[in-house]
């Protein structure tokens, strides 16, 4: 029998209660004066900060990982396949890792690795679209070159349908920005698509885009081709978009909390000419008025120390977030380390790799295992960390490239987990000896997507609605039994 999600109730709001509310916010009243007001306008018996059962943070690695230089080394095959970096041992026996993640080597009690992900598409942007969606199928009429609606709606989007709302908080957020092309071509599969605009997953725009230069800043930004990059960039962790198609053309696409009172209260005030507020709606507005829950937002004020854990970049606050927002109650945090496909190493690999790539990312990897772990929200969250493909098995130089590189491959990635039930320690699937096909054991994105959809209790059956009443099946694929043996 197929289940159809059902979402949770509408709330009221009178237009006192919001406007009265938003005055006390932005005046900088008290939590508790807040919490009472907001109190006011929550149906009865609703838990304002309940934790959520289940959580995922899906680390997403644009540009493609290469297998060999991280979770699938190959260090007794020739040259042109293993590579120049060395391999070092983990807590795990038998299970060895590329030397420039030695963080996460100490830590390998704490997750598994999945080595045979598998798909047919070498191609950047219907990459994306695979493993952002979880669906092989690419959907007719695609375009690599821009999102459109008959594109299959990303997994962030159908979260933000299928799961429920916790603490006034939106299901699924997509940070610390949209993934976006050097050329300034939006990537597609980040977006509700088919399922309609309403339906658009949360994006906190916290990491201004840049055209030229990319990587974990200000410590590690860099170029492809020259390497080290000097650029000032701020990180604002803040700024919430909220997509306008959600706020019903009332309040402006962006909402930031940082906007003068002015602003902020006609927004306000707008909005409560609604006779209802819709969950969308009710969300923006609690982020307006409720200062723990903004709070989770601010990773300014976190512990020095905290910070420092994470890495004092781009890559360490945006998975800082993930961990804040996943304790405040936020369903699904897609956390996008890397825009302008950061990880396609074509050309320089080893060296990018080693100064730019995986030291932040083992640092600020580590640091969440170990912040989830200690806080005991690491058992109800599921993290899950892979890009759009693998690299292909043999190196290759490109033409006017300094140094040489791996080129894109569907066929085989390395796919990252921890949390939420998985069985730390644990080797499923293998590749051959070149690193370029799946030996054993081979998982499809289908089952990637299954593998979060029950971490986030969504149940197997459930039906998905497009935009023209069409119904499609959520899972097309199979957990990945082997992670929780």
């Amino acid at each position: 029998m197929t289940e159809f999600f059902q979402h949770p109730p509408r709330q009221s709001i009178s237009r006192r209660t919001a406007v009265q509310a938003g005055a006390l916010g932005m005046f900088g009243l008290s939590l508790d004066s807040i919490a009472a007001a907001r109190a006011a306008a929550a149906p009865a018996g609703e838990a304002t900060h309940a934790r959520p059962p289940k959580s995922v943070i899906y680390i997403f690695l644009s540009g493609g990982l290469a297998q060999h230089e991280s979770f699938d080394p190959k260090p007794d095959g020739p040259l042109d396949i293993r590579g120049s970096f060395k391999t070092i041992a983990t807590k795990t026996p038998g299970l060895q890792l590329c030397e420039h993640l030695p963080l996460l080597a100490a830590r390998s009690d704490k997750w598994a690795v999945l080595r045979s992900l598998t798909h047919t598409s070498n191609d950047h942007s219907a990459g994306h679209h695979i493993m952002l969606t979880g669906r092989s199928d690419i959907p007719v009429g695609f375009d690599p070159s821009a999102p459109k609606k008959s594109d299959w709606p990303a997994l962030a989007a159908l979260a933000q349908t299928l799961v429920p709302a916790r603490n006034n908080l939106p299901p699924s957020i997509i940070l610390p920005e949209k993934l976006v092309h050097r050329t300034g071509r939006v990537i597609p599969g980040q977006f509700a698509a088919l399922l309609g605009r309403q339906h658009e997953p949360f994006f906190l725009d916290c990491s201004p885009y840049n055209p030229v230069t990319y990587g974990a800043y200000p410590e590690y930004l860099f170029h492809h081709h020259d390497g080290p990059a000097t650029q000032t960039l701020d990180f604002r962790s803040l700024d919430l978009a909220v997509p306008q198609s959600l706020m019903g053309g009332r309040l402006l696409d962006r909402l930031t909390l940082r906007d003068s009172v002015d602003k902020q209260r006609a927004d306000l005030e707008k909005t409560a000419d609604e006779r209802s507020f819709d969950r969308y709606r009710g969300m923006a507005t609690s982020l307006l008025l409720d200062g723990k829950v903004s709070g989770a937002f601010d990773i300014s004020k976190a512990d020095p120390k905290l910070r420092a854990a994470y890495g004092e970049n781009a890559f360490g606050w945006s998975l800082l977030l993930a961990a804040r927002l996943v304790e405040a109650g936020v369903g699904m945090v897609q956390v996008n380390l890397g825009n302008n496909e950061t990880w396609d190493t074509h050309e320089s690999a080893w060296t990018n790799l080693e100064r730019f790539l995986l030291p932040p990312t083992d640092r600020a990897v580590a640091a969440l295992l170990d912040d989830l772990g200690s806080s005991g929200l690491l058992d109800d969250t599921l993290i899950v960390m892979a890009g759009e493909f693998g690299r292909t098995p043999k190196i290759s130089t490109l033409a006017g490239a300094r140094e040489a590189g791996r080129d894109h491959w569907g066929r085989a990635q390395s796919v990252f987990f921890a949390g939420g039930g998985v069985r730390g320690g644990t080797i499923v699937g293998s590749t051959d000896k070149f690193g370029g096909e799946p030996a054993s054991d081979p998982f499809r994105p289908e089952d990637l997507a299954a593998t979060i959809w029950q971490a986030l209790g969504v149940p197997p059956r459930s039906e998905w609605i497009d935009t023209l009443g069409r119904p499609f099946p959520v899972c097309e694929g199979k957990p990945i039994g082997p992670l929780f043996g």
